[in-house]
């Protein structure tokens, strides 16, 4: 309401008195409004209803008389004009009296709700079966869902199973001709329902925290199609750090702008500021983690504060991953090597002669672990020549066409040269990178041991890629010079020397980028307890300055005064681990005391570690490519993956059912009523 300019000047023989308008009556009297413009005040209900009847100095000309306006008031609130506007306007938009009073009417309404109740008890019930199919990976719908097929889908199986249990579900599905819930329309808007409801209180939890870190991975699904899947990491308000799984998203193209711009969308989707965004974490290709055009640094160009970090999830299997992806020949190794385990697999008969030929069990391959591809390579590296005797049995004692034209064809490709060569190649370069794997997973490990890793590292590959060129001495009559530029198809041994060298200057850069960003390291070293009795003695003022440079925005001397009493104090060295001592505070609301050190805890516990440490490690990543192992295709993908990979999270949202219901009746047509009505607003 405007605070009107009304001043009044009354003059006696002893003195002068001067009054003014004071905005408080408004507070008083909640229908009187002013108008700015003719600086008087109006009686609202009047303006609207009063025009021609009662006093027009209320509803036309307006009162600005000071002196008597508690008397003017008084007056007119118990005139009958003023009460019968008011009345007027409470009942504005409302039914007529009469139809209220109505005891029919009464009864139509409380009709109308029970109805409600028992549709909204229903539609409850759909919801728990659709939350029991995607919290164990079921597909809802099978080859024939009608009402009569013998072999219907798992959820109609379920609605079904459930309404012999639940007589007014039972009585629904049989009486109802409109609703019941049981089609694929329905399901679908039921699940685009229930993944907004979802979404919804994971953006809630990040608008409480702090900051947040982004994880994400290139994956397929079963029906081998490309998906991008997004991650977020934050602290919970209770300390405890989690990974929410935000959905699969198909951008519009695979380079670093259109993958750039998916996460960037999706991230606005659930921050404001900018600068919550502390770290960003991808798989090991390059359009994803290239720093000088790949989507980390398109990230960091619009986050500054997003450092790209080595998450524990991705491993450093994505290495083999890089190199398979820029060169043919080594893609076409590993394709080749697949199929020898494959060959195996799901086959006991085969497996029967490989025991008896080899003695040896050749590892199961995934496309995603390293260490799996490795024993592979080391299995097959040291019993090809047995490996090939034991196809040699499987032609000649098998009756199976199959098994015999895949024997045939494994045993000329352990006898070909270019397999053979890149066997020896990977042979002598994947122990190095599981030595480099095993030493960062090491929990006490700082920026500068990271760099000795790594530096070791690039000397071991760069002496084996000077060994590969002893290949060339051992067969004479090669080519002695290698060109730079290889013709497609040119399969001489110096070429192959070529794509061996390719591959190491692949890893070694790979590597390089990773862990380009250490300083997180550092900083999580502040917080290892077993080292608080020397920290006192010797403050780890390389680690704070290191962490100060990182995060400026800590405040430097507050914090070099929080840990110093931290390592002093006995009562901290029982504490485990940074999470915990992050607990630890908000338990006993120590947040403003340790300030900076609660800070500093929280983006420490945000950050996916390098190594797999017990309190923080706990891998999103891996649930979803589990779930899209085990998952057929589906329209409503990222919905039913939140209800698989999130169902913790999912039983623990207040009144999910009711939410759920509350977004479905915003998008239904009339086909069931699911809102309540009272008698003011039937």
């Amino acid at each position: 309401m405007p605070n009107l300019n009304i001043i009044q000047i009354k003059k006696t023989k002893s003195r002068e008195f001067k009054r003014s308008f004071n905005k408080d009556v408004y507070s008083k009297h909640d229908w009187l409004c002013g108008c700015s413009k003719m600086n008087r005040l109006f009686r609202f209900p009047c303006l609207l209803f009063c025009r021609t009847l009662g006093d027009k100095n209320w509803s036309q000309n307006g009162i600005n008389d000071l002196a008597h306006l508690n008397d003017k008031i008084s007056t007119h609130i118990k005139s009958s004009s003023h009460i019968n506007a008011h009345l007027n306007l409470k009942l504005l938009g409302k039914q007529y009296i009469r139809q209220q009073l109505s005891n029919a009417f009464r009864l139509s309404i409380q009709k109308h709700n029970e109805t409600v109740t028992n549709n909204r008890y229903i539609l409850s019930k759909i919801i728990d079966c659709i939350k029991f199919c995607g919290a164990f990976e079921l597909a809802l719908r099978g080859h024939n869902e009608k009402s009569d097929s013998e072999n219907p889908g798992i959820f109609r199986r379920l609605i079904n199973f459930s309404s012999e249990l639940d007589n007014t579900l039972k009585l629904h599905l049989e009486q109802s001709t409109v609703f019941n819930g049981l089609s694929k329309i329905i399901q679908n808007e039921m699940l685009e329902c229930m993944l907004f409801v979802i979404r919804q209180n994971i953006k809630n939890e990040i608008k409480h925290a702090d900051f947040f870190s982004v994880i994400s991975d290139e994956t397929t699904d079963v029906s081998a199609q490309f998906q991008m899947s997004i991650i977020f990491r934050y602290i919970l308000s209770n300390g405890t750090p989690v990974e929410r799984f935000w959905g699969f998203f198909n951008p519009s193209g695979y380079n670093a702008k259109s993958l750039s711009e998916c996460i960037k969308y999706n991230s606005k989707e659930v921050i404001e500021n900018n600068d919550k965004l502390i770290s960003q974490s991808y798989d090991g290709a390059a359009v994803m983690s290239g720093r000088v055009s790949g989507v980390q640094k398109l990230i960091k160009d619009e986050y500054k504060n997003a450092h790209f970090v080595h998450c524990y999830a991705h491993q450093l299997n994505l290495i083999l991953s890089q190199a398979i992806m820029h060169n043919r020949d080594v893609r076409i190794f590993f394709s080749n090597l697949t199929d020898v385990t494959n060959f195996f697999s799901n086959s006991p008969q085969r497996v029967a002669v490989l025991d008896k030929v080899v003695n040896h069990r050749i590892p199961r391959s995934t496309n995603t672990r390293w260490n799996f591809k490795s024993r592979i390579v080391n299995t097959v590296h040291e019993n090809r020549e047995l490996l090939i005797e034991c196809m040699e049995e499987i032609e000649n004692t098998f009756n199976q066409n199959i098994a015999i034209n895949q024997a045939c064809a494994i045993r000329r490709m352990l006898n070909d040269e270019k397999f053979i060569f890149c066997l020896n190649v990977f042979h002598c370069l994947m122990p190095h990178v599981d030595i480099l794997y095993n030493q960062l997973q090491k929990r006490k490990i700082d920026s500068i041991e990271v760099k000795n890793a790594i530096s070791r590292f690039e000397e071991n590959i760069q002496k084996e890629r000077r060994n590969f060129d002893n290949f060339q001495n051992e067969m004479p009559g090669e080519v002695t010079q290698c060109r730079q530029k290889r013709k497609r198809g040119d399969d001489t041994l110096l070429s192959r020397i070529c794509v061996a060298k390719e591959v190491c200057d692949i890893l070694i850069v790979c590597v390089k980028d990773r862990f380009e960003y250490k300083a997180h390291l550092n900083s999580s070293l502040l917080f290892m307890s077993t080292e608080f009795p020397l920290y006192e003695k010797s403050f780890p003022q390389t680690y704070v300055d290191e962490t100060i440079e990182a995060y400026p925005f800590l405040n430097k001397s507050k914090l070099q005064t929080e840990l110093e009493l931290i390592y002093k104090r006995t009562d901290f060295r029982s504490v485990i681990s940074a999470v915990n001592l992050l607990q630890f505070i908000i338990d006993n609301n120590l947040e403003q005391i340790f300030s900076e050190t609660f800070k500093l805890i929280r983006i420490i516990a945000t950050i996916p570690m390098t190594s797999a440490e017990a309190e923080r490690s706990f891998s999103t990543l891996k649930r979803i490519k589990t779930f899209l192992r085990n998952s057929m295709a589906e329209e409503r993908l990222t919905a039913l993956a939140m209800l698989s990979i999130e169902k913790k999270m999912v039983n623990q949202i207040p009144n999910f059912n009711e939410e759920v219901i509350k977004v479905f009746m915003k998008k239904k047509d009339g086909r069931i009523d699911l809102e309540f009505k009272n008698i003011t607003t039937a």
